[in-house]
């Protein structure tokens, strides 16, 4: 069976709405690479969007899920319990930021973390507004819909959405006109103060490093800023890490570069191998705050997935994939800003660890190329280096390799990504 046969399946069974990036179909990965059905091998610089950090069979979570297969695959925690569930909170507990009693549930997915998180928020805090930034991207469900800022394709044709969401800007230094990190935050929160009340607001959601809105990385200091006008409010400070946790940024989270200690983070992604796990853990008097039976899933935390986030964890750990990423930051972040400095179409390199990204304007100016960012992109996976595209004008290539990734194979894709802006 061919890609090409395949694809004529898909377009008979499969909603014209689930797009690909690509039209090839795997049939094996692992180690930086894809095969597919056909046997061209394609060099992966987007691990699923940000999950298969270990690999896509890591040799220590196959085993697990294995050994979970033959035991049992489901009961649901919330009728019959099983010690999957407890570890992988007891796991998130003492691997997350801070060191004050925490407490964790276990979902399918990020935007269902990112429910939940705004969820416990306003039961805690009796309040309900919710701020989210410019660029923002938490999820595809109803609610999240309303806290992602990008229209097409996300938004488009698909509210009314929930209410009481409120957008203020993020702090985005290429086009902020040189405001700090502490200026920036500043703007934001005149806006909430004046706006919305302090005392309305529940939470302030924000990711540490933006994911689909172009991997802008904030200011130092804005984030900071945040958290701290949180705590005085009275408002709970929500990073959603489901992009930039597990080692992807360098660190095991990202809000610890600046040493900022969220009450609430939202998790998934690179969390469990590639099985869906989705977690929100934080402050145990604002999770507790939920009475019983107020969250919870049918699927979430199963004992398949709950199995390969804990050896995905372990494999994270034995092979020290916070230092591999931060390696992967110095080889491929030299390549891009050399890639930049003779190429004006890059207005700039950004991003931190194994999340880098080149934004890509008409030379000289600010003004967006989404054109050639495309035009990039679709020439990266002609010559066999699969890339993926982001940012609210659509001009950002982003670059998510597997953290397991080897040299060998990383400069592989790095001389592809030359070639394929030189032939553009």
């Amino acid at each position: 069976m061919t890609s090409l046969d395949l694809h004529k399946r898909r377009g008979a069974a499969v909603a014209r709405g689930v797009s690909s990036v690509i039209d090839s179909y795997v049939d094996h990965a692992g180690g930086g690479t894809l095969t597919d059905v056909d046997g061209n091998e394609w060099i992966d610089f987007a691990s699923g969007i940000a999950v298969t950090s270990v690999g896509n069979a890591a040799p220590k979570v196959v085993a697990a899920v294995r050994a979970q297969v033959e035991r049992f695959t489901h009961t649901c925690f919330m009728v019959t319990p099983y010690e999957q569930y407890v570890a992988v909170c007891e796991m998130l507990n003492a691997l997350t930021p801070g060191d004050f009693d925490k407490r964790s549930m276990l979902v399918n997915s990020g935007a269902e973390a990112v429910e939940n998180a705004v969820k416990i928020a306003r039961h805690a805090t009796g309040r309900t507004a919710v701020v989210v930034f410019d660029h923002a991207y938490h999820g595809r469900t109803n609610l999240t819909m309303a806290l992602t800022a990008k229209n097409m394709p996300y938004k488009h044709r698909f509210g009314p959405f929930a209410g009481e969401v409120y957008r203020v800007p993020m702090s985005y230094p290429l086009r902020d006109g040189g405001l700090s990190g502490a200026e920036a935050a500043a703007r934001a929160l005149d806006i909430v103060s004046s706006q919305i009340g302090a005392t309305n607001v529940a939470a302030i959601l924000v990711e540490p490093i933006q994911g689909e809105g172009g991997f802008v990385v904030p200011a130092p200091g804005f984030l900071p800023a945040l958290s701290a006008w949180a705590s005085e409010a009275g408002a709970v400070f929500i990073a959603d890490e489901i992009q930039t946790g597990f080692c992807r940024t360098g660190d095991w989270f990202a809000s610890s570069h600046e040493g900022v200690v969220p009450d609430l983070m939202t998790l998934a992604k690179g969390i469990a191998g590639g099985l869906p796990l989705g977690a929100v853990t934080g402050r145990a008097d604002i999770m507790d705050a939920v009475h019983p039976g107020g969250l919870g899933g049918t699927y979430g935390g199963n004992p398949l997935a709950c199995a390969a986030a804990l050896a995905s964890v372990e494999t994270m750990r034995e092979l020290d994939l916070v230092t591999a990423a931060r390696r992967i930051d110095l080889t491929m972040g030299g390549r891009l800003r050399d890639l930049a400095a003779a190429d004006p179409r890059i207005a700039e390199v950004r991003g931190r660890g194994a999340m880098l990204a080149v934004e890509i304007t008409q030379p000289g100016t600010l003004t967006p190329d989404p054109a050639t960012t495309s035009a990039v992109s679709a020439e990266c996976h002609r010559r066999g280096l699969l890339t993926l595209t982001c940012g609210t004008y659509g001009n950002v290539l982003r670059f998510l390799p597997p953290l397991v990734i080897d040299d060998r194979t990383l400069e592989r894709g790095l001389d592809t990504l030359v070639a394929a802006f030189a032939a553009v």
